[in-house]
């Protein structure tokens, strides 16, 4: 790819796919390799590409992947305040063996970039969610979800907050074996990792379950989230106790709820109370300025056969004759 280096970033990455694919091709259809051996032979080509490209076309300066880097590093950043219990995480980071996974799962995804070829980021991705899929399987005593998986993984990617995200993820998009992504573990995570970015991006409160206000003055850094109860208590409390404020925080919070639906309720009565009253007195307006006139009704016309004084006048009618053939 040397002699390609003029040309853009994606006629770059469409030259990368077309070789993949031709010269997996050739090992399948002219010299029958079984299909375990190709993939082993696509990987060692990939790696040996890359690994001497890496320089050129990652994060290059000829497009905006820097830029969307440090978008997203600043938006993580000021997501620092949100919690597992907002994002619905069926994580216990409590539980020693837990926490030791979430550990692991956040050195994977940063050590990510430390990786050249497109397979060694792909694995990096992997082993997190794997971490991740044994954390939840321990806190919650069942295999994992695919539903517990993502907000996992979007709150790991909070918590590490991985350096240059956006570059690791187009560079994989670019320049990976296609059959790679579109098959298999690797592709399925490296999916819900773009899934978990593409969230972060458009997280708002309505995500959250939180007011606007709420919302705002937590991206602010005016206020943080009230710190779980649970957390102050001692190790002897036991789990009844804990259960217990939790709720009763709950249902605090479902009482400003809804006192907030009965304010805006009330509002919207009296918004239409107005609109009605509006209403009716532009009507009264319109029919005082313009008052409707009923005239009389007025006199049928007269058929021609009935009795009228100016019939005298018109010429007797015709009789009919009868003439001899």
């Amino acid at each position: 790819m040397n002699h390609k280096r003029d040309l853009s970033i994606e006629e770059q990455s469409e030259c990368a796919q077309d070789f993949y694919q031709n010269i997996a091709e050739k090992l399948q259809t002219r010299w029958k390799v079984p299909p375990e051996k190709v993939e082993k032979a696509m990987d060692q080509i990939e790696k040996y590409i890359m690994t001497r490209q890496y320089k050129y076309v990652f994060c290059p300066e000829t497009t905006d992947d820097e830029k969307k880097d440090l978008a997203v590093q600043k938006r993580i950043r000021a997501l620092h305040w949100v919690t597992p219990q907002m994002l619905c995480v069926p994580v216990n980071e409590e539980i020693p063996e837990v926490s030791d996974m979430v550990v692991k799962a956040i050195t994977d995804i940063i050590e990510m970039d430390s990786k050249r070829v497109p397979r060694d980021k792909l694995a990096c991705i992997t082993k997190c969610s794997k971490h991740i899929f044994n954390a939840i399987k321990i806190t919650k005593n069942e295999p994992a979800s695919a539903d517990d998986f993502l907000p996992t993984l979007i709150y790991i990617v909070l918590k590490g907050n991985p350096p240059r995200l956006q570059s690791n993820i187009q560079y994989i998009t670019r320049f990976c074996n296609p059959s790679r992504l579109m098959t298999g573990e690797d592709g399925y995570y490296f999916t819900n990792l773009c899934c978990a970015v593409a969230f972060i991006e458009k997280l708002d409160a309505q995500s959250l379950n939180l007011s606007q206000e709420d919302f705002d003055r937590f991206m602010t850094g005016q206020t943080s989230p009230k710190k779980q109860e649970s957390d102050s208590f001692s190790p002897d409390v036991c789990l009844g106790v804990k259960q217990m404020y939790k709720n009763l925080d709950l249902l605090s919070q479902l009482n400003e709820r809804q006192e907030r639906i009965v304010s805006e309720a009330k509002k919207l009565e009296k918004d239409l109370i107005d609109w009605t009253e509006g209403i009716t007195k532009e009507v009264q307006d319109i029919v005082e300025k313009y008052p409707l006139e009923i005239k009389p009704k007025s006199q049928a016309l007269a058929a021609i056969d009935s009795e009228n004084v100016e019939n005298d006048k018109l010429p007797p009618p015709l009789q009919p004759q009868v003439y001899a053939g």
